[in-house]
């Protein structure tokens, strides 16, 4: 996209600063890469930094934290009970911000 700066994202340059980088290939489908492509182009990001974001986002999935999040002790309070309607419309928000987001 001409005339369009790319987005300079502090943490990810930081990020790959102090942890450094290592060159690898992967094999991706044809239609994902396509996908990535205009993503890029949309958003003014490196198809390359797009797919480290997901190599990252992979290895963050896969890893085995020392303590969990919360405890059984702790739990998970919302301060009341959760209806169906209650989740129906955080799906729906959700949805809607991410597909907002992304035109």
């Amino acid at each position: 996209m001409a005339g369009v700066a790319p987005r300079v994202d502090v943490v990810h340059i930081l990020y790959h600063w102090f942890m450094g980088l290592k060159r690898t290939n992967v094999y991706a489908d044809e239609d994902d890469l396509a996908v990535i492509k205009q993503g890029a182009e949309r958003t003014g990001r490196s198809e390359s930094e797009i797919i480290r974001e997901a190599i990252h986002r992979a290895a963050l999935a896969q890893r085995v934290w020392d303590e969990p999040f919360v405890t059984r002790d702790e739990g998970l309070h919302l301060g009341k009970s959760l209806t169906k309607k209650d989740i129906k419309d955080a799906v729906v928000d959700g949805y809607e911000t991410r597909r907002d987001r992304n035109r």
